[in-house]
């Protein structure tokens, strides 16, 4: 019984793994696993020094994808542009949900993270869980959106800052009396 490959990336392909974010395909092996024989992508994610093996079969259920469009990379600047929403639950539920749409690796929903989490010098201080999840989110967007353009993640981030820094409000001056 002949299996049917699933090839739908290749070698040196960047690919986006919801839990880690960009990676690059370095190879595709063949392993033996539980005395079956398995074929697995080799995804190297050089900033984490770390490596993952997906079997290819299984490659979309896990939700391994390709990088996105222009057209998504777009939206998302567009998204942070927008108006922060941050709801009124707990911040524990609000933590958790930012968590899944940053593991959701959906590029859209990692820049609304972005969007409603950044702060700049005239609004309070983030804790430390708020920076941490904006960060996550930030260095995912950054690296995605560094391999969509392809330039340095430098570049990205000055991008990225710029649309952030430009939907800043100045504060009216108060009037003097």
């Amino acid at each position: 019984m002949a299996k049917k490959k699933n090839l739908d990336f290749s070698v040196d392909d960047f690919v986006v793994y919801p839990a880690h974010g960009v990676g690059k395909i370095v190879d595709v092996v063949t392993q033996e696993v539980a005395g079956m024989e398995m074929e697995l992508y080799d995804i190297a994610f050089e900033k984490d020094k770390m490596k993952l093996k997906v079997p290819t079969d299984k490659a979309i259920t896990h939700g391994l994808r390709s990088l996105s469009d222009g057209d998504v990379v777009d939206k998302s600047m567009k998204t942070l542009k927008g108006r922060a929403r941050v709801k009124r639950a707990m911040w524990s539920r609000r933590a958790q949900e930012y968590e899944q749409k940053i593991n959701s690796g959906d590029l859209i929903s990692i820049a609304e993270v972005v969007r409603d989490l950044h702060r700049n010098d005239e609004q309070r201080e983030q804790s430390y869980s708020e920076r941490q999840l904006y960060e996550a989110a930030l260095e995912r967007l950054t690296r995605e959106v560094a391999a969509v353009r392809s330039v340095e993640e430098m570049q990205a981030q000055s991008e990225i800052d710029a649309v952030l820094n430009s939907r800043v409000v100045p504060v009216p001056a108060t009037p003097t009396i």
